[in-house]
């Protein structure tokens, strides 16, 4: 569990397999917003992904892709409490953790125009602010999304980052057919993929049993 903070950015999501540009953009965030550190949240049972990989293989390799790192630290908040797990529940936990903390929430600039039909908006934004990663020249319509949730646009703040290209969908896709996914994740991650046979076609992305 990371240390208190003054400014704590929080990245959820599935990280099935966490990747490069998972790290790319929480380092590219953590400058943009001043923020002390970065808290990667590993959803244990999320409402509209179903996971490929166990909740353990997944924070085995999210601990393995965050080592050396000391601006990057890991919680299990959502893999100690029973689900469905939802956003604004975690984040509610994480205040009562953090509660002299100034919590900023990461998503993608694509998600940001849906948080209003996420489960409990309203305490979405009443516990951290929004922080949207997108490419550079991206714009964000501030004044639909005050339609869509009055008060968000007070709460978000734009961070561009390269456009990295690379998905969990990809890695799973190229897992599947046997192709190579070097340079793509670290390379512990990628060594704990192949030690495990995570991915692999037939394998549901569970570890292959010899």
């Amino acid at each position: 569990m990371a240390a208190a903070t003054s400014f704590l950015g929080i990245l959820g999501g599935t990280f099935d397999p966490p990747h490069i540009g998972h790290l790319i953009l929480a380092e590219v965030a953590c400058d943009a917003l001043n923020l002390d550190q970065i808290l990667f949240v590993l959803a244990g049972d999320p409402p509209h992904r179903r996971a490929v990989a166990t909740a353990e293989h997944r924070l085995a390799m999210l601990t393995l892709a965050i080592t050396g790192n000391p601006r990057f630290a890991l919680s299990d908040v959502d893999l100690k409490r029973p689900g469905p797990h939802y956003t604004s529940d975690m984040l509610r936990i994480l205040r009562e953790q953090f509660p002299d903390t100034d919590l900023t929430f990461l998503l993608g600039a694509d998600s940001l125009a849906h948080v209003h039909s996420w489960h409990d908006p309203n305490g979405i934004i009443a516990q951290a602010r929004l922080a949207a990663i997108g490419r550079p020249g991206t714009p964000i319509d501030l004044k639909a999304l005050d339609r869509e949730l009055p008060g968000m646009a007070q709460r978000v703040k734009w961070v561009e980052a390269p456009e990295i290209g690379i998905s969990a969908t990809l890695l799973r896709e190229r897992l599947a057919k046997g192709h190579s996914i070097r340079y793509l994740v670290p390379e512990s991650v990628e060594r704990y993929i192949v030690e495990h046979g995570l991915y692999r076609s037939g394998s549901n992305g569970h570890e292959n049993k010899k």
